[in-house]
């Protein structure tokens, strides 16, 4: 897959899948930058990787539910590289509740997930759609997931955040043609340390699944790359989930 020279935001792009794909975009000649909100040591090591590779990227701290910090990242991107080609909209967080547990989804539960999942993914879309449309190009890939189609994950709230982003990729996907592309990855379990000390939760969640496995960060990453580069796709949710929805 060839991105030379494209340039690419990829938020949460310090850890797990976010790495992943920033590594194998700068692998292919994008230019990428690393969005962070708490994680600057890996999003720095991450940075330092890639340049060492001879690619090019550099970190920006924002956190994306606050949309002045998404503004001033999107702006600093353009005045780096020029422009913004493509967007991974991965950044993401959840709450380990137990699905019955309906007393411990609190105000302040909704609140958290709904500002960084769905309101988080809009500001960023909202910030790079002015300089794609410029250019009449330019594509966007948001982070969704099985349990927004199941209902079944770390917990209701999260599982309404990301059945959110399927509809809102839809939506995006009218509203943005025909210049800009907007798709969906739908992981089921990832080995990330999103799981670290839940393992066997995330197992007794994935249920049987038909190919044995779970997937890896890179898995992921290399649809990321597809939807980014197939110029067919839009409006896309795509299941990546080793047949756990089967």
């Amino acid at each position: 897959m060839d991105l030379t020279d494209k340039v690419v935001i990829i938020t949460g792009g310090g850890t797990g899948v976010g790495k992943a794909t920033a590594l194998k975009l700068a692998d292919a000649g994008a230019k990428v930058v690393i969005n962070y909100s708490r994680s600057e040591k890996e999003a720095v090591e991450v940075v330092n990787e890639i340049t060492q590779l001879g690619g090019t990227a550099f970190a920006f701290r924002a956190n994306v539910a606050i949309e002045k910090e998404v503004n001033d990242m999107v702006s600093q991107t353009v005045t780096s590289f020029g422009t913004v080609d493509s967007l991974v909209n991965n950044a993401s967080i959840t709450a380990q509740i137990a699905m019955d547990d309906l007393d411990a989804v609190t105000d302040e539960v909704w609140d958290s997930l709904f500002s960084v999942n769905v309101k988080g993914m809009f500001h960023c879309v909202k910030a790079v759609v002015p300089y794609m449309k410029k250019q009449q190009s330019g594509v966007i890939v948001n982070m969704g997931s099985v349990a927004g189609t199941t209902g079944i994950g770390s917990s209701i709230p999260y599982a309404a955040t990301k059945s959110a982003i399927h509809t809102m990729t839809r939506s995006l996907a009218i509203a943005l043609a025909p210049y800009i592309r907007v798709n969906s990855i739908s992981p089921g379990a990832v080995d990330t340390r999103w799981w670290s000390g839940n393992e066997e939760k995330m197992y007794q969640l994935t249920g049987n699944l038909p190919l044995k496995r779970i997937s890896t960060p890179d898995n992921i990453a290399e649809a990321i790359l597809f939807q980014l580069t197939q110029k067919s796709i839009t409006g896309q949710v795509f299941t990546i989930d080793n047949g756990q929805t089967l």
